[in-house]
């Protein structure tokens, strides 16, 4: 069963819907048992780092994704917050991040000259890496984005796509069987569709 994680923290309505639509049931949980039955787990997340990082330890969720995503290597997506959780940390806090990719989440600073705005909120194309699994079997994509820090990955491997702000930005890392996407694929119409779509038929693979 799709499983999309609830910590008190994202929208997992949203994506239990659009799941629904592209023709997958799935199921929201907030039970550690539900988590270890998963066949894809979904970990959305909006807000501060450290305040999600929080709730994620105040649901005692922890172990039981790390059993089903590092030792069962059940396909786990982060959405939005929830992929810069993935990683070790970042400046928006003091929090650790759960460390399944090794990664670091950074304040956007555009030069002023550029005149480009902080959160960044809206649309843009991406740049996929050519083995990305979640962006096949599509010409274009384009996302819609909203904010404040990019993730920065140690190794230029686990990065799955990019898109240009005042530089490439890093919207999507790819590493084993652990996903996460910048953007918010809920709000992205078919372009959101057919990642999911890309995420429960060939993350597994």
């Amino acid at each position: 069963m799709i499983t999309i994680v609830d910590y008190g923290v994202g929208n997992p309505g949203a994506l239990v819907n659009m799941l629904e639509f592209i023709g997958y049931e799935s199921r929201i949980t907030n039970q550690p048992s539900a988590i270890l039955e998963a066949s894809h787990l979904l970990l959305p997340g909006v807000g501060a780092f450290d305040a999600a990082m929080q709730r994620l330890r105040d649901s005692n969720l922890i172990p039981a994704l790390e059993s089903a995503a590092l030792v069962r290597k059940i396909p786990l997506l982060g959405v939005c917050l929830g992929m810069q959780l993935l990683g070790r940390g970042s400046e928006e806090g003091s929090s650790a991040g759960l460390g399944w990719v090794p990664a670091a989440s950074v304040r956007m600073r555009p030069d002023s000259a550029l005149k480009l705005k902080v959160p960044f909120m809206g649309w843009a194309d991406i740049e996929p890496m050519p083995n990305a699994k979640l962006f096949a079997g599509e010409g274009q994509f384009r996302f819609y984005f909203t904010h404040s820090y990019r993730m920065e990955c140690d190794h230029a491997g686990d990065v799955a796509a990019t898109y240009h702000f005042d530089q490439p930005v890093v919207c999507s890392v790819q590493h084993d069987n652990i996903y996460g996407v910048q953007f918010h694929p809920e709000k992205s119409h078919r372009f959101g569709m057919a990642l999911l779509r890309n995420f429960v038929e060939r993350a597994a693979g």
